[in-house]
């Protein structure tokens, strides 16, 4: 067989270059190289450096920013009287009716209710104001309660042991009809920023909740939003330091706008507590979305449904055109605000690195246009769609990531793991390498050059109904624990690539359907085993290895019924002698089913043998012969088996000739691409006389 390079030197620098986390070196980053160290990694900007670092080189916040007591400075009191207010003071404020225009920087102390009117911030001079609300209470039926139209700067201090409210109407009138500013309960021209640790509720009844066109900064309080659209907007940047915000958006819950300057458009979270439930997106950046901290509990687009079906054919699939799959990934999102309901999004990159997201979505939980990075952090994500889906690359660091319930878990271009603790339930793919933005699972014309799952670190499980670990390009393990647990179709793979699977370290065990099985690259370092049983296994059946000396090299209970299981682990050496076994139980601790120590008995011995090459195929009867080339459906890759003077188990149509076969593996093809649906194939072949597969 002709050795494939190694695929994970073929990463272009294009692919996984990033504003902020991933920089770009001229010259040497771009050659092919043998390190085992990948394209993600060697180009991050993070290295050793936190999440909370990186923000604080983007993020600065001023000694005003953060709560100070006002008691003891000089201030103007702006008592609340209904139709008007009573100011003391040395502050210059103008009372036109219910409007008060609060002229002069300084310190402004508002309480009491305010019927049917405004608070203007209009300044003539430099510096900044700072509006303490201390049990205020705002409507206004046409108009924002708030509105800072013109000021250096503006902080909203939420008083402690106080509880303030604003409210607006469904219309706005404006003195210009051609006018459409401000459209927020809260609207800050410039910069805002709330702190404090009083309760500020607010109801945006014509749009948003808060918004500031430049950027918006909280520090503190307890915040609770109900709005028409959006929760809390930020230009330029809305960064959070801590607090309470709990928000019911009709369209996203937390955004930044600002799409025309690639280093503006920020979200940056350090803490705090959030409670957020959006029609549309939960937390959407224009640019970089970054987590060191916080508390997050997120519902877009009314969650995940309560189950999601194995999508066939070429049905669009949540949030998607019927040709989304073939859009072009701008650097901004190409995503209407209709069809997104995404839980995190961003169009360059979303890093997360600590704290705990608790994500319920109908679209993607976390995606992004180019990449994201995961450092650490508890994360819980149900998705509709893809639970963690970038156009480019993702890169895991670290963490806890568990998706419950996805149609298919983990999906980008590049996908590297390092590190952290994964678990992945998908109604398709388990982890998916494809074609890049939205939808790719089903773009199988996708550049598999480029397309590469690295596995260097971690522990990763995958239960799926499609492929387990499914990539476009090739495969590269050097180190790490792998548990794959199914398909139970013979029309996917526990294992799925083009062009090649290196195993050079780490542990792999992946169980399955036999129809499209496929090992390890035979230009493997680390040995590996294929056994392909007679007739499958139910699940729940053990499956056990160990060496002539009755050392146990593992003992596996796969969670779905299989019927083939591909075994790599750094215990299996050539020229040595070993022994499976099936079903039997075992007294170990076990774990994703999969068993750490203890012993085990009761079981049957299926085969003896004695590895001799990388990879060794094995039915009941012993050691098979590998298919070279190309094998199964079309063009997926090296490593199949082959029984001694017989089929291959991925060549399903053996028993034909060539040209019928050729006929049935073409519209097997089509079935597997996506353009024709499950029936449509079993319509077709039974036209040709044949029977679908793993239906004999």
């Amino acid at each position: 067989m002709k050795k494939r390079k190694s695929g994970f030197t073929r990463i272009t620098t294009s692919l996984i270059c990033t504003a902020v986390l991933f920089g770009c070196s001229n010259g040497t980053e771009s050659k092919e190289t043998d390190n085992s160290q990948t394209k993600a990694e060697s180009m991050s900007t993070i290295g050793n450096q936190k999440i909370i670092d990186v923000i604080n080189e983007k993020v600065t916040y001023d000694k005003e920013d953060l709560y100070s007591d006002w008691k003891s400075e000089d201030y103007t009191s702006i008592q609340l009287n209904g139709t008007g207010a009573n100011v003391k003071g040395d502050g210059e404020v103008q009372i036109d009716g219910s409007t008060i225009t609060i002229k002069t920087a300084g310190i402004y102390v508002l309480s009491g209710k305010l019927n049917d009117g405004q608070i203007n911030i209009d300044t003539e001079d430099k510096g900044t104001v700072r509006l303490v609300l201390n049990g205020a209470n705002i409507t206004s039926s046409d108009n924002a309660p708030i509105y800072v139209k013109n000021a250096e700067k503006t902080v909203i201090s939420l008083q402690k042991g106080t509880e303030n409210h604003l409210s607006d109407g469904e219309k706005y009138v404006y003195e210009d009809s051609s006018e459409d500013e401000p459209d927020s309960a809260i609207f800050s021209k410039t910069n805002l920023t709330i702190n404090g640790s009083g309760k500020l509720t607010v109801n945006g009844n014509y749009n948003n909740g808060i918004a500031s066109k430049d950027e918006l900064r909280i520090t503190g309080g307890n915040i609770q939003i109900d709005a028409a659209d959006d929760g809390l907007i930020g230009r330029d940047l809305l960064a959070v330091k801590e607090g309470s915000v709990t928000i019911n958006a009709g369209g996203d819950g937390i955004k930044s706008t600002n799409d025309k300057d690639a280093s503006k458009g920020v979200i940056a979270i350090e803490g705090g507590t959030f409670n957020i439930k959006a029609v549309n997106d939960g937390i959407q950046a224009e640019t970089s979305l970054l987590i060191a901290d916080g508390d997050f509990t997120i519902s877009s687009g009314g969650g995940s449904p309560e189950t999601i079906a194995n999508r066939e054919g070429s049905m669009p699939r949540p949030g998607q055109e019927q040709n989304k799959g073939q859009e072009n990934s701008a650097a901004t999102s190409t995503d209407t605000e209709a069809e997104s309901a995404k839980g995190l999004k961003a169009a360059v990159e979303v890093a997360i690195g600590g704290g705990a997201l608790k994500i319920d979505s109908s679209d993607d939980a976390v995606h992004s246009n180019n990449s994201i990075t995961i450092t650490d952090g508890d994360l819980n994500v149900a998705s509709g769609d893809d639970g963690i889906h970038a156009d480019s690359s993702i890169l895991t660091k670290g963490g806890n990531i568990n998706v419950t319930k996805s149609y298919e878990g983990i999906e980008s271009k590049a996908i590297t793991i390092a590190e952290g603790n994964i678990h992945v339930n998908a109604s398709d793919d388990g982890i998916n390498v494809g074609g890049g933005n939205d939808g790719s699972g089903m773009d199988m014309q996708a550049d598999t050059e480029d397309s590469m799952l690295t596995i260097s670190g971690g522990y990763a499980y995958v239960n799926s109904q499609g492929d387990g670990l499914d990539s476009n390009g090739s495969i590269s393990m050097t180190d790490g624990t792998v548990i794959v647990s199914g398909p139970t179709m013979n029309g996917n793979g526990s294992l799925d690539y083009n062009q090649s699977f290196e195993m050079s370290g780490g542990f792999l065990i992946a169980a399955g359907s036999s129809g499209m099985a496929q090992a390890a690259s035979e230009e493997s370092t680390q040995n590996s085993v294929l056994m392909t049983f007679p007739e499958t296994k139910s699940a729940g059946t053990v499956v056990h290895l160990e060496d002539s000396e009755g050392n146990g090299i593992v003992t596996f209970k796969p969670e779905k019924d299989y019927q083939s299981v591909f075994i790599s682990s750094p215990k299996l050496k050539k020229d040595t002698s070993y022994t499976l076994y099936s079903e039997g139980s075992s007294t170990e601790n076990e774990k994703d089913g999969l068993y750490t120590d203890g012993d085990y008995q009761d079981g049957s011995k299926v085969v003896e043998f004695k590895i001799s090459d990388s990879v060794t195929w094995l039915d009941e009867s012993g050691i098979t012969t590998a298919k070279s080339g190309p094998g199964g459906m079309g063009n997926r890759g090296d490593g199949q088996a082959r029984p001694e003077g017989g089929t291959p188990p991925g060549d399903m149509f053996g028993d034909l000739d060539d040209e019928m076969k050729e006929k049935a593996q073409a519209i097997m093809e089509k079935e597997r691409a996506g353009t024709i649906t499950r029936e449509e194939a079993q319509t077709q072949l039974k036209e040709l006389g044949i029977e679908f597969p793993g239906q004999k």
